[in-house]
């Protein structure tokens, strides 16, 4: 199915064709055999950041291409219906940055040419163990020791640990509660940063996330983004960026499955017809393309809104919520449009449903936004 879009610039539109070109050449033909092998695909990353994708929301000045975000974000749409692993890759990089360009110093700003340029890969440690959605809680600590800081405790089910070059690390400096976490960056070579045995998942197998362990780490104390105690507003700000992003994967991935079920539904026949002229079905995939239509409207909505300057986390929450909440759903429809088939790894739609379930999870989970949106409805 054409996807219209309605975008800003011929510049824009040049963009996504450039995107479409490269989705089709280096990714759409690899992600099979990368999941099926849990091969993280650091050749395409690479070659994404020459063709300048890895950098696009952010100013020309520090390296990137100074794209408005509802333009990134149909970049991030385009990458995932092709494969998921590195849209999410790219959105996780994305995040990744934001703390240095938005609040990293002189020095640390000047790393931000090879970060949006992709030679360095960054990792974004929030997430503990004990308490991945209450992310205040944290207790990683780091210590002031003369001109370091050293680093102790656990991260988990952070996206590239172990292919990483750079990780925002996000630690108690203070006391309880959010006043009291800081965020370092830390680089991989870093003595007692050690990336853990990557998880076994369902989904996402070329990009699976990892613990990282902090053992007496030592990072200099001029890696400290922003100030002591500023670490946990800087978190949730990169997370509303990365909440869009991961709404724009979402309804990437649900556009292919929606895609090959129409193409299958069109060639199957039953009782004299395809398939897809059985009311039935026809009305099931009506509803599968519906879904994808209001999910797109919602995350650009949003990214209008932060393109604009206009706060946005509400909505961000609200196009995750819904657009995660629809791939999975569209893409157990496209399961049962195929039928027995759908549930062969010869098609890839059984894939795009497992991989659809962790986007309901990561950068918080739906519980999570459904608690933002009711909070930001009682504070009226």
């Amino acid at each position: 199915m054409t996807v219209e879009r309605l975008l800003p610039t011929d510049d824009a539109r040049d963009l996504l064709d450039l995107t479409t070109e490269l989705a089709d050449r280096e990714l759409a033909p690899k992600a099979a055999d990368c999941e099926a092998r849990g091969e993280f695909p650091r050749d395409v990353l690479r070659t994404l950041g020459r063709a300048g994708l890895l950098g696009l929301p952010y100013p020309e000045e520090c390296g990137g291409a100074a794209q408005p975000y509802e333009v990134y974000l149909q970049v991030i749409e385009i990458l995932a219906s092709r494969w998921l692993a590195i849209a999410e890759a790219v959105s996780v990089h994305t995040l990744s940055c934001f703390p240095v360009a938005a609040y990293g110093s002189e020095q640390q700003r000047k790393l931000l040419p090879d970060m949006l340029g992709g030679d360095l890969l960054g990792a974004y440690c929030l997430s503990e163990p004990q308490g991945g959605s209450d992310a205040a809680a944290l207790t990683t600590r780091a210590t002031r020791d003369g001109d370091d800081y050293v680093v102790s405790g656990t991260k988990a089910w952070i996206t590239h640990a172990g292919h990483a070059d750079f990780y925002n690390v996000f630690c108690r400096t203070g006391g309880p509660g959010p006043r009291g976490i800081s965020c370092l960056l830390a680089d991989a070579r870093t003595p007692g940063l050690e990336p853990q045995a990557p998880e076994r998942l369902m989904g996402l197998r070329s990009s699976a996330p990892a613990q990282v362990a902090f053992d007496d780490a030592r990072v200099p104390a001029d890696r400290l983004v922003g100030a002591e105690g500023q670490g946990f507003a800087i978190a949730m700000a990169a997370l509303d960026g990365g909440r869009l992003g991961i709404a724009a994967c979402a309804v990437g991935l649900a556009q292919a499955a929606l895609d090959y079920a129409v193409a299958y539904a069109r060639e199957r026949r039953q009782f004299g017809a395809p398939i897809i002229d059985h009311q039935g079905l026809g009305f099931l995939l009506a509803d599968m393309a519906t879904q994808v239509s209001a999910a797109r409207a919602l995350y650009l909505s949003a990214a209008r809104l932060r393109d604009a300057g206009r706060p946005y986390a509400t909505q961000a929450a609200q196009a995750k919520l819904f657009a995660t909440d629809a791939a999975m759903r569209v893409t157990t429809d496209a399961v049962q449009v195929l039928g027995g088939y759908g549930y062969s790894a010869d098609h890839p739609v059984e894939r795009y449903m497992r991989e659809a379930k962790v986007l309901q999870i990561v950068e918080g989970t739906n519980q999570i936004q459904r608690l933002v949106i009711s909070r930001a409805l009682a504070r009226g």
